[in-house]
């Protein structure tokens, strides 16, 4: 019997799965805001997603459909999400206006941001957060320290 890689090939240590509901429409989605490229998905008899993988620039991500008896819960069945995904990209801007014209939300718009990069957040129509970059100059520690003594404050 040959030996089993324990990582398959094509993917990393890490991969998110996003639980949505409509995971059907959220891989529409998906491919029309950020360029997915579906690599398979596996359905119930009702045609639910029980997985399917997708990759974006050559991440691969799984997605789902909710299902609140097996207590796999999507943002909108918990009001809302407390992660971030995010998305280095060649050019922040066009990114976040594609995905604003495929129906996301922007939260915060693409600027220019201390740590060096042009940076924005969106969320999806499935209540996914995502944030986006593109690196567009080097900064030392000693210059991101310093612009952070500049930005207010956190409230306690």
């Amino acid at each position: 019997m040959p030996k089993v890689k324990p990582i398959p090939k094509g993917m990393t240590t890490v991969t998110p799965q996003l639980t949505c509901a409509r995971a059907a429409e959220a891989i529409k989605f998906y491919k029309k805001a950020f360029g997915a490229v579906e690599e398979g998905r596996m359905t119930d008899s009702g045609g639910k997603i029980m997985h399917a993988m997708i990759r974006i620039g050559g991440a691969a991500l799984f997605v789902v459909d909710e299902n609140a008896e097996w207590g796999v819960l999507g943002p909108a069945l918990l009001n809302g999400s407390p992660v971030t995904i995010h998305l280095y990209v060649e050019n922040a801007d066009k990114l976040v206006a594609r995905a604003e014209k495929a129906g996301a939300k922007v939260t915060m718009p693409v600027a220019d941001m201390f740590w060096g990069d042009r940076y924005g957040q969106l969320q999806d129509p499935f209540g996914h957060r995502w944030s986006v970059g593109t690196h567009v100059r080097e900064t030392s520690a000693k210059e991101m320290k310093e612009a952070m003594k500049q930005m207010p404050k956190s409230p306690a």
